[in-house]
C-alpha cells in the first residue's frame, strides 16, 4: 500500500487515527446485468482493485479508529457492485461519502444531472445500505460529516443540516467526494493537464470554469452551491476537509490552518493515514 501519513492538530485530549481512502472504482458484474454492463466490467475491472481495497481496509481495521471512504467505491451501478459495496459499508468502522460513479449507470454515457442521479438512486436502493446524501458519525469527540457533492452542487437542505451539526459544538471533519475550489489546488490540476481542462472542483467562479461548455454547465455553481462553499470555508468549527475525485494527492488550506486533504486513487493502492491530535 502507498500510504501517506499526515497530522492535524485541533486540541484533542486523545489522538485519533483515520485512514482516508477514495476512488476504488470497483467494476463487477454478473449474469443479473446486461451485456453493456458486462462490457464495462471487462474494460475497467481487475482483481488488483479488489485486492488493493481489501488491503486498505485490513490496515484500517487493524491500525485506525475510523476508515473514511470519499466515494467512487464502485465504477457503475450493477447488482454485483451493489452486493460488494453493501458488504463494505455494513462495517461500522467505515464511513462513506458518495461519489459520482455511485450513480453512474454506464460510464460517461449521458449528461449526469440531478434527475439522472435520482434515477440511479432508485435503482440502487437498498443496494448500498448507507446514507448517500448526508451522514454523520461521532468518533473520539470528532463529528465526521459526509455531504454528497458528487455532481459539484449542494442543496439547501444540506446547508440546513450542516448548520445543525455545527450547533452540536464538536470539531467537524467534512467528508466530500469532489474537493472545494482552492486556487493552489486549481493551479496544480491545470499544470498536470492543460488549460481549459475540467477542474472538477466545487465552487469554481466563471474565471476558473473549463472552456468546454458541456463541462462548465455541470461544474458552474447553481442554487446555494457558491454560498455553501463560502459558508464551509468561514466556519472555524470545520477543522478539515477530506476529498478525492481528481485522482491525485494534494494538501492545501481552504482557510488558514484548516486543510483540505485530497487523496490519490485507491484502485492504485493509495491511502492517507491522518492522525488528529
Amino acid at each position: 500500500m502507498k500510504l501517506e501519513k499526515c497530522t492535524l492538530h485541533i486540541g484533542l485530549e486523545k489522538p485519533l487515527k483515520i485512514l482516508h481512502i477514495t476512488d476504488s472504482h470497483i467494476a463487477l458484474c454478473d449474469d443479473r446485468d446486461n451485456e453493456r454492463k458486462k462490457a464495462l466490467a471487462k474494460r475497467f475491472n481487475s482483481p488488483d482493485r479488489e485486492r488493493n481495497l481489501e488491503e486498505q481496509l485490513a490496515y484500517g481495521r487493524e491500525n485506525c479508529d475510523l476508515i473514511v471512504h470519499t466515494g467512487d467505491l464502485i465504477d457503475f451501478t450493477s447488482h454485483a457492485n451493489f452486493d460488494f459495496a453493501g458488504t463494505i459499508l455494513a462495517d461500522e468502522k467505515v464511513f462513506f461519502a458518495a461519489g459520482n460513479h455511485e450513480f453512474s449507470q454506464y460510464v460517461g454515457e449521458a449528461y449526469e444531472d440531478y434527475a439522472y442521479k435520482m434515477n440511479s438512486f432508485r435503482e440502487m436502493m437498498p443496494g448500498l445500505g448507507a446514507p448517500l446524501f448526508f451522514n454523520t458519525k461521532i468518533v473520539g469527540g470528532v463529528n465526521f460529516v459526509s455531504i454528497d457533492d458528487s455532481y459539484h452542487q449542494f442543496e439547501p437542505w444540506q446547508m440546513a443540516r450542516l448548520k445543525k451539526e455545527i450547533e452540536k459544538g464538536l470539531p467537524i471533519i467534512l467528508c466530500l467526494h469532489a474537493p472545494l475550489f482552492e486556487q493552489s489546488l486549481y493551479d496544480y490540476h491545470i499544470s498536470i493537464t492543460h488549460p481549459g481542462s475540467s477542474t472538477y472542483l466545487v465552487g469554481c467562479d466563471e474565471d476558473h470554469l473549463p472552456f468546454d461548455e458541456w463541462r462548465a454547465i455541470e461544474i458552474r455553481p447553481r442554487g446555494i452551491t457558491a454560498e455553501m462553499v463560502d459558508f464551509i470555508k468561514s466556519q472555524p468549527q470545520i477543522k478539515a476537509v477530506l476529498a478525492g475525485h481528481v485522482h491525485f494527492s494534494f494538501v492545501s488550506d481552504i482557510a488558514p490552518g484548516r486543510p483540505q486533504f485530497v487523496t490519490d486513487v485507491g484502485y492504485q493502492n493509495h491511502a492517507r493515514e491522518l492522525t488528529i491530535f
